[in-house]
Parts: C-alpha cells; structure tokens; sequence
C-alpha cells in the first residue's frame, strides 16, 4: 500500500490563493487582447489618403471669390466694362493666374479704346490660337514686379518689365506717361496696383 505524507499536500488557503491569482491572471489577458484587437481596427486611421487629399487640393486660384475681400488684378479687369478687350486678351493668351498671384504687382491697363487703336486687323490677328504666345508677351509687357503708387513713378526712371525690357516714365504737365501711355486712373487692388493707360504697349521684342 502507498504510503501518503501529510506534508505533500497544501493548506487549503494556499490552494484558494493560487486560484484566484490564475484567474485574474486570465481576466487581465482578455482585457489586453480586447483592447490590442480595438485599437488594430484596419478602418481607422489617423492619417487621410492619398484619394481625400487629392479631392481637397484647391483649383487654380482664378478660380477663387471672395467678395468680402478686396478685389485681385483680375477681379478688377473682370469687372470694369471698360477693360472686357484685356480680359479677353488675358484668357486667350492662358495668363489668367499671373494677375492673381500674391504679387506684389503693377499693371498698366489699357482700356478697350486703347485697343481699338491698333492698326485694322492687329488684334483679331492676335487672338489667333496660333499667336497665343505672341499675346501673353504683349500683356505681360504692361506689368512689373512692386507695388507702385502713382507718387512712386518719378520723371525719367526705367520700370522693369515682366519681359525682361525696360520702359520709361514720363511725368508732364498733362499727367504721367509710361513707355508713351498716359496714366488715366488707378486703382488699388490685393495683390498690387492697376494703372488704366490709354494706349497698349507694344514690347521692342515683339
């Protein structure tokens, strides 16, 4: 017969310790993998896609209104029944977003009479899809980097042009001249300054 010793066997209290200690052994584990298996969810994610940041990237800025802020270069040729020629003239050469960058710049506006001026024929010839680059170059002729107020133009001086050409400023008893233009009006605008000129100017390039 086996003989059995007493001390092989635990105190009863020993035994009831070592259970509850399993179980909330067991307890903390399911809470852990629970909590692993939430926070793994494939679907939730805290960084957006390629798809969302593609759908939010803005249109071009020509595209942009706002009306309670002031008006851009282009907003203003837009809206003034006296410049509809430039504006054509803009959208046919594909130069729209160059009077709505952040500038500062200053434009020299010639009116729809300065355009009509022209020889016979010059301005239908230019809004050709073939000479569209021709017609960016002669618009982008009336504009220089700065913001220059019409007190800023001083008799004699030479403007840089965005074509690389310099222009003269007249100032007379009449009024001021650029390259031969004679300023008419300015106007103020977010990204710079407008000149209304009463004659195109025509780059020595062209």
């Amino acid at each position: 017969m086996l003989a059995i010793h007493a001390d092989t066997f635990m105190p009863l209290k020993t035994i009831n310790r070592l259970i509850m200690k399993s179980i909330a052994t067991l307890l903390v584990s399911a809470v852990f993998l629970v909590f692993c298996s939430c926070n793994s969810n494939p679907e939730v994610s805290s960084t957006p896609s390629t798809d969302n940041e593609t759908n939010l990237t803005p249109l071009g800025q020509a595209s942009v209104e706002d009306e309670g802020s002031m008006k851009n270069i282009l907003n203003i040729a837009i809206g003034s029944p006296d410049h509809t020629t430039l504006v054509a003239g803009v959208q046919a050469a594909g130069i729209e977003h160059v009077l709505v960058n952040a500038g500062p710049l200053t434009v020299f506006a010639p009116t729809n009479a300065a355009f009509d001026a022209l020889p016979e024929g010059t301005l239908d010839e230019l809004l050709l899809p073939e000479n569209k680059r021709k017609l960016g170059d002669i618009i982008t002729f009336h504009a220089t980097p700065g913001k220059l107020y019409l007190k800023d133009l001083k008799d004699g001086m030479s403007l840089y042009m965005a074509t690389n050409e310099y222009v003269k400023v007249e100032v007379l008893e009449d009024g001021t001249y650029v390259h031969g233009s004679k300023i008419l009006g300015t106007v103020v605008a977010s990204n710079g300054i407008v000149h209304v000129v009463d004659k195109v100017m025509l780059p020595t390039q062209l």
